[in-house]
């Protein structure tokens, strides 16, 4: 998807955006942003889990089942990327930060497949007239918003754990789809953009749990 213009909205009262899915509000928006950004995705189907624990093994391989990635099934059509070792190796650092948080594997799609949609899993710089703002990294947060230096967001570990930071403060982010819950910390304004990595998120945090 190539989006070179998005406009954010966040509690700072700053706007920024990330040339390929957004930029991301400061941390303190996950607690304090409003329903109207949920949309109509919002599943009938509830998980009581928080979340906070590193998950059950599946059946098959030893690695998480397919219920516990996609507790709701994925959303719309789904949009898959190659995989170069550089996508791989920040899928993996993904996945161990959000085991160091002490999250779950679902807790881990949802930040893979956010950073499908902000940088398609690649560490950006600063990119120049492509960039509005400072957005940068991983997830395409902003120093200005709040999120850590330049250094900071840049670093895959760093950055997992700001977003999952931004998770926990979403109540009941564990039985919201991934793009609900992912807009609820990146608060793009285009809130269903997150949907369409669902799958590719899942199948990718499948084969690097076991692994991480």
């Amino acid at each position: 998807m190539s989006q070179t213009s998005f406009v954010r909205r966040s509690v700072l009262g700053v706007a920024g955006l990330a040339f390929v899915g957004g930029a991301v509000a400061g941390p303190s928006v996950a607690a304090q942003a409003g329903p109207e950004h949920a949309g109509s995705l919002v599943a009938a189907s509830v998980m009581v889990d928080n979340g906070d624990h590193k998950g059950d093994k599946g059946d098959k391989g030893g690695g998480p089942s397919r219920d516990r990635l996609v507790p709701h099934g994925v959303q719309g059509v789904q949009s898959r990327i190659d995989i170069s070792p550089e996508r791989a190796a920040s899928v993996k650092a993904i996945v161990a930060a959000t085991k160091k948080a002490g999250l779950d594997e679902r807790a881990a799609v949802i930040a893979v497949g956010t950073s499908l949609q902000e940088s398609k899993l690649e560490n950006l710089g600063h990119l120049g007239d492509r960039n509005d703002h400072d957005s940068q990294g991983l997830f395409q947060q902003r120093p200005s918003s709040g999120w850590g230096t330049v250094e900071q967001i840049t670093d895959p570990e760093y950055a997992t754990t700001a977003f999952l930071k931004g998770l926990r403060q979403v109540d009941g982010w564990h039985e919201l789809p991934l793009t609900v819950a992912a807009q609820k910390v990146q608060v793009s304004a285009y809130p269903d953009a997150y949907a369409k990595w669902e799958d590719q998120a899942a199948d990718l945090v499948a084969d690097a749990w076991t692994t991480s």
